[in-house]
């Protein structure tokens, strides 16, 4: 990895350090970049504990804590006695971890990623670019025995991976944590899919059971509802859960999906 951008918005701190809680720092934006060895502080800062990135909140702790740059990877440590820090990924279904308070170099596995820090009122973040993670060659790993089988064998080009896209779209575009798409709003989502015409519920429902049956293999709950709804809908949770935690429906497969229509505008009538 040739190293990491760190981008702090405007608006979410006060600039660079200057050896001064306050003073004549401009707000903006703030971009640093470190190269593999690299480290960088942030937090409220003063003149005996200078930062390379500042968060004027006064929520913030003076040294809040360090990004450190290795050769394949970067590490957070949270250098807060009492503050938990989140580190998110914008670019996943909510995906997110917490990192403790005291906690020393916890490594980052996201190529995008936003750290956020708790203040009084609504919270302070930045964000992390690490564009260059290091992947293995395919082809020089055939040779190492047995072949290896896939988990998770599906057609991107299937229908009822069309579905699965479906029942992830509302995660995937963050428009709920929780919401699954319900059968009716497959069948509408998909119906200007030219293989989609003639799609009905009946079928978009064994396309589910195939999923969670034949590809994802997920086992039905032991504490399942009795109640065939709540069956059903658990079973789509599940398969939501297992497709975005495995990446095996990503934001990118959004656009096998047909184009949204358009939001109605309201028109309004004036008074007589």
């Amino acid at each position: 990895m040739s190293g990491v951008l760190i981008h702090l918005p405007p608006g979410e701190g006060m600039g660079t350090a200057t050896g001064r809680e306050t003073g004549a720092v401009a707000p903006g934006p703030v971009t640093l970049r470190l190269g593999a060895g690299g480290v960088a502080r942030f937090g409220r800062g003063s003149a005996s504990t200078p930062v390379e990135l500042r968060l004027a909140d006064p929520a913030v702790s003076r040294l809040a804590g360090e990004i450190r740059v290795t050769d394949d990877h970067w590490q957070l440590s949270n250098l807060s006695t009492g503050q938990t820090y989140l580190v998110e990924n914008p670019e996943g279904a909510g995906e997110y971890f917490r990192v403790p308070p005291r906690r020393a170099g916890a490594p980052i596995p996201f190529e995008f990623a936003r750290v956020v820090l708790p203040t009084r009122g609504s919270a302070v973040s930045f964000q992390v670019f690490a564009p260059d993670h290091v992947y293995m060659d395919p082809d020089g790993m055939d040779g190492w025995g047995t072949r290896t089988l896939t988990a998770f064998s599906l057609d991107e080009t299937a229908t009822y991976f069309l579905v699965l896209v479906a029942l992830c779209e509302p995660r995937l575009r963050d428009e709920s944590a929780v919401a699954v798409a319900t059968t009716p709003q497959i069948v509408d989502r998909l119906r200007s899919h030219p293989e989609c015409g003639r799609l009905t519920a009946r079928a978009v429902s064994s396309h589910i059971d195939y999923l969670a049956e034949e590809k994802l293999r997920i086992s039905a709950p032991a504490t399942a509802d009795p109640r065939q709804g709540a069956r059903r809908n658990g079973k789509r949770e599940a398969v939501v859960g297992l497709a975005l935690r495995f990446g095996l429906v990503r934001e990118e497969h959004l656009a096998l999906l047909p184009p949204r229509a358009p939001a109605p505008h309201r028109v309004e009538v004036a008074g007589r």
